[in-house]
């Protein structure tokens, strides 16, 4: 058969307008569902001739890129400029990946997207030939194709996986930030934070703003910013942040900058993404100019799902996607933080904290625990329907291992435990208005919660 009718009937076989389909058929385009390096996304870039149009931060890091790439996203959108922000992955829809000032792209426009990605990718409009590309890769493609259809001002991109070979490390920032640096993603990335910070610090370009979070950043990270000349701003050194009776403090060279309200997204380790944001912001004052007012506006109004987010206060219901050790202990201080609050109201109790918890089989799912088990007092084990999802029962044996004496139950899905949490807090004796459920483990384990709730909209959560 020939290239030419071969070519056609692929054609013919695009999705077209549904964006179910689509998501269906870019999930079986490449043999793996993660696949290292740039240059099958680099060839399609030449093909689509995709030169963005536009500023570009990319944030990497092992936490607390999702909660920079929003502040940034808040404060540019505040500052009144056209904004997209690309970031993964997601809860509920895929369109939370791809939005414009802050508004989730539609169905048409992202299959419109997938189209133009798909044409490249087959060669259709060159003559070339196919190349496999991950789910991962098409939809970073798409996502900058469609930014330069909108004409935006400026794109912030969350990098997926590491960041010297993730997909979206093909396009060239104007700034880039590492958030953070600890152990995650082992069997891509390496065993130790020396080799997880030689990945990130790959986002790093020469002479362009490289921007650190990390209050012990890896020696390789800082070496290597420094040997491509890259202009390196660490936390606690070049910037910083403070807080204060009302707010927080930005500052440079330990002189404060500006005076900002608190992130309304919840945890004092927000002040380091938001200082990172910030900086980031700084970096590029003279091209996009912000005013320290638009900053303040986004400190306020900033959301982000799955973020320590409390759904419900009656019972305490608060999502946590925290899926590793270190988001882990953040998850704890923030718990310990609720509980010390009570303590200061006279007459209150503390509580008791239920976990719903699930996690994929290749995290380190121990660490998890260990960080937590402080701020836990029952544990309610659920599965995940995925394939990496771990069993049930290892996962009851692992939290044994750790707390011998833990009082657990079990649970098909993370939903069922959640519902079944809050009937047991309802029905409790010494139930009190502090008793709290946790869901974390996963973006999984929140994302079936969150499902529930979207369909039940009259649930006593």
């Amino acid at each position: 058969m020939s290239k030419d009718l071969t070519s056609k009937n692929l054609a013919s076989n695009m999705p077209k307008s549904n964006l179910a389909a689509w998501l269906s058929h870019i999930e079986q385009l490449h043999p793996k569902a993660i696949a290292m390096g740039l240059e099958r996304v680099q060839q399609v870039i030449q093909r689509l001739a995709l030169t963005p149009n536009f500023k570009v931060i990319t944030v990497a890091g092992t936490n607390g890129k999702g909660s920079t790439c929003a502040m940034l996203e808040e404060i540019y959108k505040q500052a009144g400029y056209q904004v997209g922000c690309y970031t993964s992955p997601h809860l509920l829809r895929y369109n939370e990946r791809v939005r414009v000032n802050g508004d989730e792209v539609s169905d048409k426009d992202l299959c419109v997207a997938f189209t133009a990605v798909e044409q490249a990718r087959l060669g259709l409009n060159n003559d070339g030939d196919e190349i496999a590309l991950t789910y991962f890769e098409v939809g970073t493609l798409a996502a900058i194709w469609h930014f330069a259809q909108a004409g935006i001002d400026i794109a912030v991109l969350e990098i997926g996986l590491g960041g010297r070979l993730d997909a979206v490390n093909a396009f060239d920032p104007d700034c880039a930030v590492v958030t953070s640096v600890d152990i995650d993603h082992q069997e891509f990335l390496g065993n130790t934070r020396e080799s997880i910070g030689a990945e990130k610090a790959g986002v790093y370009r020469p002479a362009v703003d490289a921007i650190c979070g990390d209050l012990d950043p890896p020696a390789t990270l800082i070496a290597y910013a420094h040997k491509i000349g890259a202009d390196f701003k660490c936390i606690k050194h070049e910037f910083d942040c403070e807080a204060t009776a009302s707010g927080w403090n930005y500052l440079v060279n330990q002189k404060v900058r500006y005076s900002l309200p608190l992130p309304a997204l919840e945890g004092g380790y927000q002040l380091m993404n938001a200082s990172c944001a910030v900086t980031a912001v700084e970096s590029l004052q003279l091209i996009l100019p912000v005013s320290s007012q638009a900053i303040a506006n986004a400190m306020r109004v900033v959301k982000l799902a799955g973020r320590f987010q409390t759904v419900s206060k009656s019972p305490w219901l608060i999502l946590d996607v925290a899926h590793n050790p270190h988001a882990a202990d953040a998850l704890a201080k923030n718990l310990k933080a609720l509980r010390e609050q009570s303590k200061n109201i006279a007459g209150a109790k503390p509580g008791k904290t239920i976990a719903v918890f699930a996690m994929l089989a290749d995290k380190d799912i121990k660490g998890v625990v260990d960080a937590v088990k402080n701020e836990i007092d029952f544990w309610y084990v659920a599965g995940i329907d995925h394939s990496r999802s771990s069993a049930v029962d290892t996962l009851v044996s692992m939290v044994l291992d750790v707390v011998p004496q833990a009082k657990i139950k079990r649970f098909d899905s993370a939903s069922n435990a959640c519902k079944q949490a809050c009937i047991d807090i309802e029905v409790c004796i010494d139930r009190n208005e502090n008793d709290k459920i946790v869901v974390f483990g996963s973006f999984f384990t929140v994302s079936n919660v969150m499902q529930y709730l979207s369909h039940n909209a009259d649930t006593h959560f």
